[in-house]
């Protein structure tokens, strides 16, 4: 029970504050545990901030399971590939919009910007996962043979959905708001979903072009 707080509290205040920033001291005090606790546990500042991105990774494990909750093996056509794509977008977005995961979303932002050992293990678990598997079934949907091609755009389709925390200030000024709301939630999503569909339509389009 310690470590799990001493691990959740070291999330939040790298994140706000990042590696060279936060005090293993502060974080101790915090979470009620000896500064020994960290150096015997962790070997330092350094082993707390690698434990702190395991941490991220087992918890966005248990976040995106469910869209991930099929057989391994399965063929999917061009309209199951899309209708897993909404599913996972849509998981994503809830988490994105929502304040319950901002300690952690902070620490990923700040390794994106700036990635390292903390990054690789965290885009080692789900993240990475996540990312492979909404390429291939952009592939599927649209019929791309480019893997390539099939990867910009599953980052460019993240982007928006990523907009929700990285723009979060931003998105409330536009709507004139100090929190996103159930309705807002809804319509952004909704935006989202003609998006995805708009795309594939393109790219499937595109490839039937070229066929």
């Amino acid at each position: 029970m310690v470590q799990s707080r001493l691990l959740d509290i070291a999330i939040s205040e790298f994140g706000s504050k990042g590696l060279e920033g936060a005090s293993t001291r502060a974080i101790a005090a915090a979470a009620g545990t000896a500064m020994s606790s960290i150096t015997y546990h962790y070997g330092g500042k350094d082993g707390l901030y690698l434990a702190a991105a395991d941490r991220i990774a087992e918890r966005m494990s248990a976040m995106m399971t469910e869209p991930f909750d099929v057989p391994a093996g399965i063929v999917e056509d061009a309209a199951a590939a899309r209708t897993r794509i909404h599913r996972i977008f849509a998981r994503l977005a809830d988490k994105m919009a929502s304040d319950e995961n901002a300690d952690w979303t902070l620490f990923i932002l700040r390794e994106q910007m700036k990635p390292g050992a903390a990054f690789e293990r965290i885009y080692g678990g789900v993240m990475g996962q996540m990312i492979e598997t909404l390429a291939d079934l952009v592939a599927t949907a649209t019929g791309c043979t480019s893997a390539r091609v099939a990867r910009i755009t599953t980052i460019t389709l993240m982007g928006q959905v990523l907009a929700l925390r990285s723009s979060r200030a931003t998105f409330l000024k536009l709507l004139g708001r100090d929190a996103l709301g159930a309705d807002d939630i809804h319509d952004i999503k909704a935006r989202i979903d003609a998006n995805i569909d708009a795309i594939l339509d393109s790219m499937r389009a595109e490839e039937q072009g070229q066929a």
